[in-house]
């Protein structure tokens, strides 16, 4: 798998994906099964991309965010 997430992409998949990952435990105590696991998989998905720094959705559209850069100036 080539690298296809980089930079501010990475970085707001895994606040999204932490984020995601807090609703679903949320939605699990409050006894909202169906939110609980839509919440769990699409954050687990998000985080896993920015840990790999591959997304399957990128790759078929051709999109490539790792020239993009991420530094403050």
């Amino acid at each position: 798998m080539q690298r296809n997430v980089g930079g501010t992409d990475r970085i707001v998949r895994g606040i999204l994906g932490i984020w995601l990952v807090v609703v679903a435990a949320a939605a699990s105590q409050d006894g909202q099964r169906e939110r609980a696991v839509i919440a769990g998989v699409a954050g687990l998905g998000l985080l896993w991309n920015a840990l790999t720094r591959f997304c399957g959705g990128n790759y078929l559209l051709g999109v490539d965010t790792t020239t993009e850069s991420c530094s403050v100036e």
